[in-house]
């Protein structure tokens, strides 16, 4: 009986902790852009729609890395590949404002298109659920009327 209370106390330890070490674990921006670049990379090598479909498949693991994942959007804020959220496919979300009223999409494609580049913003975090600063890498997709994108959490 006791044996079994220390087993099961050990079990909720290690649960619990293993828990904990999986909510913490973060993609650092400097990942974010590393993962911009494999997606270039990916595109030039299979085409865009292959890649898209890719980018979207978050089952395969290949393009997240930690709560990194990757994101397309077209210049009118259509999204077309979104490695968290495939319901956004097809869904335009230029419009879309941060608690400060930054339209930070509409933003990601303006810097994106000029070549590549960093916006800032705030997001809610699926970890903590609430508002948290936020930084994308964006770089223009050669070829198409759109852009790439990763972001992380800042720390």
């Amino acid at each position: 009986m006791k044996l079994a209370h220390i087993v099961r106390s050990a079990v909720l330890v290690l649960l619990a902790s293993t828990g904990l070490a999986f909510a913490q674990e973060r993609g650092t921006i400097e990942e974010a852009k590393a993962l911009v670049d494999k997606g270039l990379t990916h595109i030039k090598a299979v085409g865009n729609d292959k890649a898209f479909a890719d980018f979207t498949d978050k089952e395969s693991g290949k393009w997240v890395n930690k709560d990194l994942y990757v994101f397309v959007v077209k210049t009118d804020g259509t999204t077309v590949a979104h490695g968290a959220n495939k319901g956004l496919i097809g869904k335009s979300l230029i419009e879309l404002k941060d608690p400060n009223g930054k339209l930070f999409i509409k933003e990601m494609i303006d810097v994106g298109m000029k070549g590549s580049g960093m916006v800032e913003y705030s997001f809610t975090d699926p970890q903590t659920k609430k508002m948290a600063p936020k930084q994308s890498y964006v770089a223009r997709v050669p070829g198409f009327d759109g852009i790439i994108g990763v972001g992380a959490y800042k720390k």
